[in-house]
């Protein structure tokens, strides 16, 4: 009998949770462990699905390197990557990645959410002119070929799935008015599918515990950053690398009046529903409107 009256404190528990994000969309950035282990990819199916069934819309923007990197290691194609992470895609690897993208891992993961209970749809942005680009220049002049920022969504595409209970499934593959191809970093993507539509919530799935002091140690997590702190959070080196452009996508979102972005460890069971449906969340949260000041500095 106790076993059952915990699992009810727990119901109780998300219950002004499952009230306050009723009708909200929230974005999540899909990748890391969370995509490769079995366990956590049935798990975070199954969050992603019981979000879509208390009335929440979420969208799912994901990515796919390692998929990527065997395929191209397969056809004997070099993967080369700018010091800021960023793939350097040619027009022989832009092919591959939007073959991995837009073809296997989409609809791989389309299909890992039907089988959990959803309907939902697979889209790159060439699809329903759902995301337009333009060349990304790299920070120090190197030409990195195909990659692309995005310039708009267009969210009327993801509104008429979100408002027929469809979850949409979206690969960083853009396009633009010439009918180019555009390879787009997926944190980036997902930062700016939250802005556009307005999210309540934009949520990283990594394999980190969150933003921590010391890389090295899963015990420095950051648990709450103001956005002000964030400049200087990199000046001493505390955002660095992959880091980098989730926290760059977190503020943008914000800055598009989204109220919440998230960073938690994908490699946690069911990480989504504790960092949305219970009181201490999971991760670090990234807002305009915590406390300034670092916690835990």
């Amino acid at each position: 009998m106790q076993r059952y009256i915990e699992k009810a404190e727990v119901l109780i528990e998300a219950l002004p949770y499952i009230r306050q994000f009723f009708g909200k969309t929230v974005v999540v950035k899909y990748g890391g462990a969370a995509m490769l282990d079995p366990a956590l990819r049935a798990s975070t199916a199954q969050d992603i699905v019981l979000m879509r069934y208390v009335g929440m819309r979420p969208i799912i923007v994901h990515g796919g390197g390692p998929a990527i990197n065997a395929m191209l290691k397969k056809l004997d194609i070099q993967s080369r990557f700018t010091k800021q992470g960023l793939r350097v895609t040619d027009g022989e690897t832009m092919n591959v990645v939007e073959m991995m993208l837009a073809g296997s891992v989409n609809k791989d993961i389309v299909t890992l959410l039907s089988q959990a209970g959803a309907e939902a749809v697979g889209l790159s942005g060439k699809d329903g002119r759902l995301l337009y680009a333009r060349k990304a220049a790299a920070p120090d002049g190197e030409d990195i070929g195909h990659v692309g920022e995005i310039d708009s969504v267009n969210t009327k595409v993801l509104d008429v799935l979100c408002e027929n209970g469809i979850i949409p499934v979206i690969a960083p593959i853009a396009t633009d008015k010439s009918g180019g191809t555009w390879n787009v970093n997926a944190d980036t993507a997902a930062g700016d599918v939250a802005a556009a539509v307005g999210a309540e919530k934009l949520v990283f799935l990594t394999d980190t515990p969150g933003l921590l002091r010391d890389v090295n140690d899963p015990e420095s997590l950051i648990h709450r950053v103001h956005s002000r702190d964030v400049e200087q959070l990199k000046k001493q080196g505390i955002i660095v690398g992959g880091m980098a452009p989730k926290i760059d996508a977190c503020l943008k979102a914000l800055n598009f009046g989204v109220r919440r972005t998230h960073i938690i460890d994908g490699r946690v069971s069911h990480s989504l529903l504790l960092e949305i449906f219970t009181d201490k969340g999971l991760g670090s949260l990234v807002s305009h409107d915590v406390p300034e000041g670092v916690e835990g500095f």
